[in-house]
């Protein structure tokens, strides 16, 4: 660069459409809205929230080169740089090329300054550097100056400010400070040996104590400076020659290491496989349980601790897994809040689950990943405590918006391993905390503990499995089309359904893989899960057949399904439950009187109103083959059902009405997604989002350039008086630059009456209308002669 850029917006300029390009697809938040001209575009690069935002991204090498650019204040060099940060100059430089390219930094190799709100944003926390001799002496008399340039060797001038520039450059020199540290006691060189390694102020003790007398001699050599009554800090000079030169001790470009073992890449493939299917399991039959008997949704909105106990009981799992599928449900869009026809809140399935559940398992694993890998929900954060109080699945405060990043951060991780390794069992998932913490230091302190709730829910997802990435992992982290890729990759690993049972003498049925959907839904509807694994064992009772019957199934049909699915024998003692169920099955029936119950069967009543537990019902005979009660329809039949009896109701006309749960449904829940063009962390992005962040920011550099000229060309205000400003100077001027070919500068009310500025390219003046080329926006527009303000003629158009 041949001089130096007097401001970020100079040097913005300078930049090439390619380089602006970059920068505002690294920070997406610029060109939101799209800057009017590039010093709009710098003020809204220097605000703390962006700034933070861009900090957010940089891994600890390049944090520690800005921190260094901070911590030695004002502008330094490139040289310097190499000199303070401990890693190799080769890191440094990509290091800086980084933080130039996000606009953090500017100026040239001699003379790079850093953002002003970096100072608050980044501050020297990373190296614990404190201010320069120069700052911390500010409020030094002369007498104390003197005294401290004659400690550190020099002979005052008398000048102040000259004196105190002389003493901060012979304490930026490791040979002059290394001579005044071996000339203190073992104290006084322990408390600064102490503040120089924590990187924090120190506070002094009472008077007379021994603390006390090191530090006044630390003082009087300038190796500590007061910042207050109380406080004492190593000067940023001395702090750097006690860590040898650097602003930090470790070296900065050192990545951490991955503790890692042998595994068969195979394997970890069919392991994850494996955990995918029983994920895509378990969430099918949660959602259709809760379709028929939703669970109460808090008033806060969350999953009561009853109802997650309840769904961990019926996948079998422990809460802590179960709170994750209930999650990932959420996040895939499967479950939402509802209502009960009696307008009771609860959680339903939403209108997508039918369309998922029908969808090969493959793809319904796919839509399930990928939701959890953008989700910000932080799902093992349920059953623990936070601010003292218990954390519930599904509520609003499990959000964190860093999460996302990191979970992904995380499993490219384990995904870069080479093939046939994994995360050591053990020391793998703590050296992994480490590499994500060199990669994003800035993250919160839960981050240590999200890195390895991520390699475990993975692991119950199925994206990883015995601690590395799978082949569909893979996939599904890849920006190349991972909603195709995953489900292909994972494919041709599931298992294939199979389409019958083995019906054993003891009533139970052993299913000996996956089955296939419709199977699997009839005979839950027939017999009870009992245990689950690489075979799934159904029990059959009198209530689980009662439950076939109540759904409208016949006894013929019970007959004929189990004896086409079934590869064995139907036991006998299973062939006599089902006709003695059936038997039983609407011998009476119940209405309302409050209720009444009829039956053909007078033995049945008989037995029925001189049960010793019918009492509460209270039973009244009124005809041999009519008994009424005044206990609710809704209340008798689950208790009459509790005493052996299998009733159906009676509806007015004489009728059979089945006691068939109807399935309940709640309305999609999606949030509305983020524009693709703007994302909360820059992260990967499939190959269209990043078509159309691409295609974004070089319209929005087009519309800069445009403002950039428009300001450029901006008429001073005297000149603006002079300027034709009548409607009829105004369209002779227009007219004018029609017919010559010419550009012009105009200034124009919009519709909301904001004063805007356009160059153009005029092409019609035509009914109170003019049709130009706007260099903004790229594109013909019609402007209302009437809202032109002001008319400028610029250069010939090429």
């Amino acid at each position: 660069m041949s001089s130096a850029p007097r401001t970020l917006a100079d040097q913005l300029r300078a930049w090439s459409d390619e380089q602006l390009t970059a920068l505002l697809r690294a920070r997406p938040d610029l060109a939101t809205p799209a800057p009017q001209d590039t010093a709009q575009l710098a003020s809204r690069a220097g605000t703390r929230a962006s700034a933070q935002r861009a900090v957010d991204q940089l891994d600890r090498l390049a944090l520690t080169v800005l921190d260094a650019v901070v911590a030695l204040g004002g502008t330094t060099s490139v040289a310097a740089l190499h000199r303070v940060v401990n890693a190799a100059t080769e890191a440094v430089d990509g290091a800086l090329d980084t933080v130039r390219s996000l606009a953090l930094v500017w100026g040239t190799d001699d003379a790079l300054r850093p953002l002003t709100v970096l100072g608050e944003v980044v501050g020297t926390r990373l190296s614990g550097l404190g201010p320069s001799v120069v700052t911390l002496t500010a409020g030094y008399g002369p007498a104390r100056v003197t005294d401290l340039c004659r400690a550190v060797g020099l002979t005052p001038s008398g000048n102040r400010h000259d004196d105190v520039e002389a003493v901060a450059r012979r304490l930026a020199d490791p040979d002059a400070v290394a001579a005044l540290v071996d000339g203190l006691d073992e104290r006084a060189r322990a408390i600064l040996e102490h503040l120089a390694v924590e990187g924090r102020d120190g506070t002094l003790g009472p008077d007379g104590t021994d603390g006390n007398e090191a530090a006044e001699q630390l003082l009087a050599l300038g190796l500590l400076v007061a910042r207050d009554r109380v406080h004492v800090t190593v000067p940023r000079e001395v702090a750097i020659c006690l860590r040898g030169g650097h602003t930090t001790r470790e070296p900065a470009d050192a990545v951490p290491e991955l503790a890692t073992s042998a595994r068969d890449a195979g394997l970890v493939d069919r392991t994850a496989a494996g955990a995918a299917f029983e994920l895509v399991r378990h969430v099918e039959l949660l959602l259709e349980h809760w379709g028929t008997t939703p669970p109460s949704a808090l008033r806060t909105g969350g999953l009561g601790v009853r109802e997650l106990k309840a769904v961990a009981e019926l996948l079998m799992t422990d809460e802590r897994t179960a709170a994750l599928h209930v999650e990932v449900a959420l996040a895939a869009d499967l479950l939402g809040n509802g209502t009960t026809p009696d307008g009771d809140p609860v959680w339903l399935p939403t209108e997508h689950f039918d369309v998922w559940a029908a969808a090969p398992p493959a793809d319904r694993w796919a839509t399930l990943a990928l939701a959890w890998l953008d989700s910000p929900r932080v799902a093992s954060l349920v059953g623990t405590r936070e601010n003292g109080k218990p954390v519930n699945a599904l509520t609003p405060e499990l959000e964190r918006v860093w999460l996302p990043d990191t979970r992904r951060t995380a499993l490219e991780q384990v995904g870069a391993l080479e093939p046939g390794t994994v995360l050591a069992a053990g020391t793998g998932i703590a050296s992994l905390v480490e590499r994500v913490a060199w990669l994003r230091p800035r993250r919160p302190a839960l981050r240590a503990r999200a890195v390895a709730w991520a390699v475990e829910e993975s692991a119950v997802l199925g994206v990883t499995g015995l601690g590395g990435l799978s082949a569909h992992g893979r996939a599904l982290l890849s920006p190349d089309d991972p909603v195709h890729h995953a489900p292909a990759a994972l494919a041709p690993l599931l298992p294939e359904p199979v389409d019958h049972v083995l019906l054993q003498a003891d009533l139970t049925a052993v299913a000996p893989g996956p089955l296939d959907a419709d199977l699997a839904r009839h005979l839950a509807m027939l017999a009870d899960i009992e245990s689950r694994g690489g075979a799934t064992v159904y029990r059959f009772t009198d209530t689980s057949v009662r439950r076939a019957f109540d759904s409208g199934w016949s006894s013929a049909e019970v007959h004929g399904f189990l004896a086409a699915a079934s590869r064995t024998e139907v036991p006998q003692a299973l062939t006599y439950m089902v006709d003695d169920v059936s038997r039983r099955f609407g011998t009476i029936r119940v209405g309302a009187a409050e209720s009444f119950l009829r039956s053909d069967d007078e033995a049945a009543l008989t037995e029925l109103v001189h049960h010793p537990k019918a009492g509460t019902l209270r039973l009244r005979r009124i005809a041999p083959t009519v008994v009424v009660s005044d206990v609710p329809l809704d209340v008798l039949l689950p208790r009459l059902r509790e005493l052996g009896a299998a009733p159906v109701v009676e509806a007015p006309d004489g009728t059979v009405r089945l006691a068939r749960r109807e399935a309940l449904r709640a309305r999609s829940t999606r949030r509305r997604a983020t524009p693709p063009d703007v994302v909360p962390l820059p992260g990967p992005l499939d190959a269209q989002a990043a078509a159309r962040l691409a295609a974004r920011a070089a319209s929005t550099v087009t519309a800069i350039r445009a403002g950039d000229r428009a300001a450029a060309h901006r008429p001073a205000p005297a000149l603006r008086a002079s300027e034709p400003t009548t409607p009829a100077s105004t369209l002779a001027v227009l007219r004018e630059a029609v017919e010559a070919g010419t550009t012009v500068w105009i200034g124009y009310l919009d519709n909301h009456g904001s004063s805007v500025e356009r160059v153009v390219d005029p092409r019609k003046v035509e009914a109170g209308w003019l049709t130009a080329y706007d260099h903004r926006s790229d594109e013909l527009r019609s402007f209302a002669v009437h809202r032109i303000t002001a008319v400028r003629r610029l250069a010939d158009r090429a």
